[in-house]
């Protein structure tokens, strides 16, 4: 004798709802059914909707499941493909935890720069700032924490687009682009000193 949809859902730790749903979206096939119309589950079944748990536990939509089909025809494929797309998603999240920690240290570099006075001249340094002027604030900026920091991590300008998506010609290109719209002639020179 088999189990009633009840049974089936309080052996496998789920709702009579759950049960139903798997089989409206075909991941669990249709019981037979008893004389008086009632359904009898197996142990199959079982097998299914806790396996079925275990893979959403494990963070599967219920598509991805279905894609997975029905492991005892592949019982050591199911677990190496979940690895597989483990491994991907591990990847991914790290690759996006290490661009967040550069986000982070740009917003703290920034919150420096607003901090220190020197950074706070170049912003108002005029267009047409005297040479020895320019000379003496490239000289002072060299020397601020945030500039060592960032010569230390990129030596040139090349180093910092290393790996960019387009690639290293078009970094650079986008980024003198972006020089020339946010910064005055003065403060382009400045920029150039320090950098010699």
């Amino acid at each position: 004798m088999g189990w009633s949809t009840r049974q089936l859902a309080e052996l496998a730790g789920t709702t009579v709802r759950a049960v139903r749903h798997y089989h409206e979206v075909g991941l669990l096939a249709e019981p037979e059914r008893r004389a008086n119309g009632y359904k009898s589950y197996g142990v199959a079944h079982l097998v299914r909707v806790l396996r079925i748990k275990r893979l959403t536990g494990l963070g599967l939509s219920l598509a991805q499941v279905a894609e997975l089909g029905d492991a005892d025809e592949h019982p050591e494929q199911t677990p190496r493909e979940l690895d597989s797309e483990l491994a991907a998603t591990i990847e991914r999240l790290q690759r996006t935890r290490r661009e967040l920690a550069v986000i982070l240290r740009q917003t703290e570099a920034l919150q420096a720069h607003e901090l220190d006075p020197v950074f706070a001249e170049f912003d108002h340094l005029p267009a047409d700032a005297h040479e020895q002027t320019r000379q003496d604030l490239a000289e002072r900026l060299y020397l601020t924490p945030q500039a060592r920091k960032m010569f230390t991590e990129f030596p040139s300008a090349r180093d910092m687009c290393a790996g960019a998506p387009r690639g290293e010609d078009f970094a650079l290109c986008a980024i003198a682009q972006a020089i020339h719209e946010l910064y005055n002639p003065a403060q382009i020179d400045v920029l150039i000193r320090m950098n010699r």
